[in-house]
């Protein structure tokens, strides 16, 4: 269900699909309440989760949880939102304060200096539109130290084809190494591999990886793989 690991001043917890409530097509740990799954389930998931991350506040209600929309506004925060406000980050200096990105192919990452940290989601469509640039910015401007990366599960360029004009013009925009082949050959988008870039562009140099495909591994979410799904998610939480 979930596995953990420390991230400068942040700890990082990536989950998959087990471990919750959720019925089929969103069994089990389902963390979105867009996606047709029950609203109370949904809750009932996320509660479970507080339980699994130690030392997080119990109420789902005190996690900053957003709704990704493919851009790229990375708020800023020092408590949580009201409801889950439209954004494809969320950048906090608190300790104890859970930052939650969600995807089931796209990829959320943890960014985390010294003293501070964010959880972003990055599809194509963000990537391309400068969102890792925009978390990096916010943790830059919120903390102290060298920003730090870990991202995590999302679709490999085996699973994901990609029109060869739009790939032109991405790569275009990120760099060639968004260009790929999937296992028949066909052009792809190499999604990890421009968020990699878009890093390293920025200054990011301490880069890790849960390099898991959401396509091809079975405990993962994947909307290309079964359209109608849950969102598996990635809890950043400033602990010193």
């Amino acid at each position: 269900m979930l596995t953990s690991i420390d991230l400068g001043c942040a700890r990082v917890w990536c989950t998959d699909r087990r471990g919750g409530v959720s019925r089929a097509p969103y069994d089990s740990l389902n963390l979105a309440v867009h996606v047709g799954d029950d609203p109370l389930d949904v809750r009932r998931n996320l509660v479970a989760l507080a339980a699994a991350c130690e030392g997080t506040p119990s109420d789902p209600d005190a996690w900053v949880l957003v709704n990704h929309v493919h851009g790229t506004d990375v708020l800023r925060l020092d408590s949580p939102p009201a409801g889950r406000p439209d954004a494809d980050g969320a950048a906090s200096d608190v300790v104890g304060l859970p930052l939650v990105a969600i995807g089931a192919d796209c990829a959320p990452i943890a960014l985390a200096n010294d003293t501070a940290c964010a959880a972003v989601h990055s599809g194509w469509r963000g990537l391309g539109a400068g969102v890792v640039a925009e978390g990096v910015a916010a943790v830059r401007a919120l903390g102290s130290g060298p920003v730090r990366a870990l991202v995590g599960p999302c679709v490999s360029a085996a699973h994901y084809e990609f029109g060869a004009d739009d790939l032109a013009r991405l790569a275009a925009v990120v760099g060639p190494e968004v260009v790929g082949e999937t296992r028949d050959g066909h052009p792809a988008l190499d999604l990890r591999a421009g968020i990699h870039r878009a890093l390293a562009d920025c200054g990011v140099v301490e880069v890790l990886d849960d390099a898991r495909c959401t396509v091809a591994d079975p405990t993962l979410f994947s909307f290309r793989r079964d359209g109608v799904t849950g969102r598996h998610g990635m809890v950043v939480m400033r602990i010193r």
